[in-house]
């Protein structure tokens, strides 16, 4: 665990005594939610270090957009076209950037299949369906449509 999350390991054990001196139940809330901080310190470990790549076309179709949405960078990143039969690397994608490859014409339709490493070694991978006629996904669409969304 890193210098940041032993500090606040060490400060919850010190409150949380400090509350045992004064009430019981107020220690025990205390003990409470200190587990809850060390157990969410623990899940947070968990996820770091993991990239996350997805592709989309552009708006003209002629160009394909990766974008590393993860936490991580992504290295030795191989992506291949499935119609096209276009394959292509990219050698880093760090978080929150994006790259874009131009196909030259346009494309209707596509797969891209894509694999990446990250700095540890661990190897992630994913396909995504392109299409230039299709709405994208939208993640914060509701499933049961209130209020008249659009």
């Amino acid at each position: 665990m890193d210098k940041k999350g032993m500090i606040i390991i060490v400060a919850g054990i010190l409150v949380t005594a400090a509350c045992f001196l004064i009430n019981i139940y107020l220690g025990g809330t205390a003990l409470v939610i200190l587990v809850a901080i060390v157990m969410s310190l623990f899940i947070m470990q968990d996820s770091s270090s993991i990239p996350e790549i997805s592709a989309r076309l552009s708006e003209d179709a002629k160009s394909l957009v990766l974008t590393n949405n993860g936490n991580a960078d992504a290295v030795r990143i191989h992506v291949t076209l499935v119609p096209a039969d276009k394959e292509f690397d990219v050698p880093v994608l760090g978080p929150d950037t994006s790259y874009e490859y131009s196909f030259g014409s346009m494309v209707d339709e596509a797969k891209a299949v894509i694999t990446y490493t990250n700095k540890e070694g661990r190897e992630f991978s994913g396909s995504f369906r392109l299409s230039a006629l299709e709405k994208e996904y939208d993640p914060l669409k509701p499933a049961f449509p209130l209020f008249k969304w659009k």
